[in-house]
């Protein structure tokens, strides 16, 4: 029996899982680390403590498995995407926090982009449109802000990427500065069409090429890990929402998937077409196998399970997230109160960087249970909102979501999310998506098994079908986008 690492980096935890070469997890550890938030707006991760925390859980898992290193076949990585370390290549130390894809700080640089009318370039070449969210203009902030950053990258000492990049870094002993297709996709400096770096781009944000990591298929050999004096290869790499499209095996053009997380992120495999938007959603890699690559339409959620999180950390009312199906339950409706979310802007289809949250509709009436069951609603929302545009700019009407990520053990809000968009909610049996992806991966590089032996085994999974009534789906939402109109900046 061979075996295969996930390690799967995340907004808010690292974590480590193996699998058995039949993709059945036999082993787990998980680390939080701390959120950085500076300013209003500013959300940063300290790099090395996700490295530590990183570290920690692989040999955790390692040596609670008993599984000899010989016996792993392959290591695959997945991250959260578009969060940037910049660092110093001869001593491996970050010049600056990670700043996360969370972050806002740059609008400023976005709106300086829109002036000189790159908007079209941006959204021709990289699939993307002119945001905050990406990767790019964080570079570009660091490189301007931090005492001699420019002057480092301009004596070729400084190296960035995305938070795959900083770990394949570390693991390699600092001999591999990489990154895979699907992550390169989400910088804002990736031609999607040509496959490589656009020096337009860079030119436009003073971003020498120099310190950009080399592109390699998502399948690849992202060279050797060593753990107790043995090595592991690297044979996998993709961001944590395509690793989760690929995980949920939507290998067919027009599949899609749903991943409820710290934000919601919603993909539909295009194939090896790549799908321009209409709706304002993004076209992005999906993965590159084989020189072959599968594109994607994407729409983005900033805060998704956050939400929930927010309840417990921040409102403290409720003490953990499963007291909120519970809560949610014993109201039979949502008393017209709404929430959007919008602590760091709004995401597709919206795009505004300068949107707040808010919560409408208080009245004496309103208790601690209209605020948790509004907030679970507003995660149903703005995943119909995505489906919807996904639906006008595929030119198909999905019958079929497939879900996964942490908040989708929540049966009541499945059930509402199969309400609210009147399609049938197929979630899976084994929830965890991500690092089921990156271990596929990593075990088609290791040649445990090819797509198609993939696709031939169905995953278990239940199934959620709308009970609710077309009419009275269609006046929630309705009232849902007069509370999003009242949030926009």
């Amino acid at each position: 029996m061979k075996y295969l690492i996930a390690i799967d980096q995340g907004t808010t935890s690292s974590r480590t899982i193996l699998f058995d070469e039949n993709l059945v997890e036999v082993g787990r550890a998980q680390k939080e680390f701390e959120q950085i938030f500076p300013k209003p707006g500013w959300v940063e991760h300290d790099a090395e403590l996700i490295w530590k925390t990183q570290l920690s859980t692989i040999q955790q898992v390692l040596e609670t498995s008993g599984i000899p290193i010989t016996d792993i076949a392959g290591i695959g990585i997945t991250n959260q995407r578009e969060t940037v370390v910049v660092w110093d290549k001869t001593t491996g130390k970050p010049v600056y926090n990670a700043i996360v894809w969370q972050d806002r700080r740059t609008a400023d640089i976005c709106e300086d982009l829109k002036s000189k009318n790159y908007e079209d370039y941006i959204r021709e070449n990289t699939g993307l449109v002119i945001d905050a969210y990406f990767s790019g203009t964080k570079i570009q902030w660091i490189l301007d802000h931090v005492p001699g950053a420019r002057q480092l990258a301009a004596e070729n000492k400084l190296i960035c990427g995305t938070i795959d990049t900083w770990l394949i870094w570390n693991l390699t002993g600092g001999k591999i500065h990489a990154t895979d297709v699907s992550n390169a996709s989400r910088t804002m400096l990736f031609n999607i069409k040509n496959i490589c770096w656009d020096d337009h781009l860079l030119q436009a944000l003073n971003i020498p090429k120099n310190i950009l990591p080399e592109v390699k298929n998502s399948v690849d050999h992202f060279g050797f890990a060593n753990f107790y004096g043995q090595s592991i290869p690297i044979f996998g790499v993709a961001g944590d929402q395509q690793a989760a499209l690929f995980g949920q095996r939507c290998f067919e053009p027009g599949t899609a998937k749903n991943t409820y997380g710290t934000g919601c992120f919603m993909l539909m495999q295009t194939g090896e077409q790549i799908v321009k938007s209409q709706q304002k959603l993004l076209t992005t890699i999906a993965w590159g196998i084989n020189g072959k690559i599968n594109y994607a339409l994407e729409g983005s959620v900033f805060i998704g399970g956050a939400v929930v999180q927010w309840l417990r950390d921040s409102l403290q009312i409720i003490s953990s997230s499963d007291e909120s199906e519970q809560i949610a339950a014993t109201l039979k409706d949502n008393g017209d109160v709404y929430f959007v979310p919008a602590f760091t802007g709004l995401g597709a289809p919206h795009w505004d960087m300068y949107a707040t949250g808010i919560i409408t509709g208080l009245t004496r009436g309103t208790g601690k249970a209209h605020i948790v069951r509004a907030a679970l609603e507003s995660i149903a929302y703005q995943t119909r909102d995505v489906l919807q545009a996904m639906n006008k700019d595929a030119g198909i009407i999905l019958k079929t979501l497939k879900v996964d990520g942490g908040a989708t053990a929540n049966n009541w809000l499945m059930q509402f999310q199969s309400d609210i968009l009147q399609t049938q909610v197929v979630r899976p049996e084994y929830l965890e998506s991500t690092a089921l992806g990156a271990a596929s991966l990593a075990g088609i590089g290791a040649g445990l098994f090819t797509m198609e032996d993939l696709s031939t085994q169905p995953l278990t999974s239940t199934r959620f079908k709308p009970k609710m009534k077309l009419m009275e789906a269609d006046e929630l939402y309705f009232k849902w986008h007069t509370a999003v109109g009242r949030a926009k900046g």
